[in-house]
C-alpha cells in the first residue's frame, strides 16, 4: 500500500517483484495512477506466498 500523505491518495497494487515495483514508483518510471496523483510513500508491505492467501 502506498499514500500520498497523512489522509491523501491510498494506492494498492500486486507484483512479484517488490524492490523494482518500489523504484518504478518512486522514480516516476511508468505512467499510471501513482505518478499522476505523485504517491511516494510506502505506508505497508505485505508478503504472501500466493495472490490467494
Amino acid at each position: 500500500m502506498l499514500a500520498s500523505g497523512r489522509n491523501g491518495t491510498l494506492y494498492v497494487g500486486v507484483t512479484s517483484d517488490v524492490v523494482r515495483r518500489i523504484w518504478e514508483h518512486k522514480m516516476d518510471a511508468v505512467d499510471g495512477f501513482t505518478k499522476k496523483y505523485s504517491i511516494p510513500y510506502a505506508g505497508l508491505l505485505r508478503m504472501a506466498s500466493s495472490i490467494v492467501s
